[in-house]
């Protein structure tokens, strides 16, 4: 499926997702690797098959070998992070001092460019509400040299990203089932 036949499947209430997404596949503020990789990262976040499988045929060939495996590297480990992190933020007390005990090796060594890494695990982060995360991401991406600009994009692309598919996962819910026709 491609991102022109995954636009067509958004419901005319959902228009501005729509619109939304055909702009920001063209996002400037971002480099291409960048682009392509939040989208891959981000639709691997909202766990929506269709999605996933629309986003990978449109950006995935944007991507080296590398990169794309970097950009689903984010998807993974941020949805273990994420969850980590936020208990240890919300909960508080003596957890943010003991050790994580959690392998993530591929934070430090993601075979792409680390700023490109840390803003996959933004875009991620910013889905899965970890505020933690999000915090500690935009820090390392913005010391990287990255501006308020490009991070604000890849934010807007994870938040659409994540749009459509909870919009294409409420459409699927509201067909009626085959028991219920019968």
């Amino acid at each position: 499926m491609s991102l022109d036949a995954l636009k067509d499947r958004i419901p005319d209430h959902a228009k501005d997702i729509r619109l939304n997404l055909g702009s920001l596949a063209t996002e400037p503020a971002l480099t291409s690797q960048q682009r392509a990789g939040t989208f891959v990262a981000s639709a691997l976040a909202s766990r929506n098959a269709e999605v996933t499988r629309a986003i990978l045929a449109e950006f995935a060939p944007l991507l080296s070998p590398e990169a794309l495996n970097a950009a689903k590297a984010a998807a993974s480990i941020m949805a273990m992070n994420n969850v980590y992190y936020r208990f240890v933020h919300l909960v508080g007390g003596d957890y943010a001092t003991m050790p994580a005990k959690l392998r993530m090796n591929v934070m430090g060594r993601p075979g792409v460019d680390k700023a490109d890494f840390e803003l996959w695990s933004l875009a991620v982060s910013a889905i899965n509400g970890c505020g933690m995360c999000m915090e500690s991401h935009e820090k390392v991406v913005r010391q990287a040299g990255l501006t308020q600009e490009q991070v604000q994009a890849a934010v807007r692309i994870a938040a659409v990203v994540h749009a459509v598919a909870a919009t294409l996962d409420g459409e699927t819910m509201m067909q009626p089932t085959r028991a219920a026709a019968a």
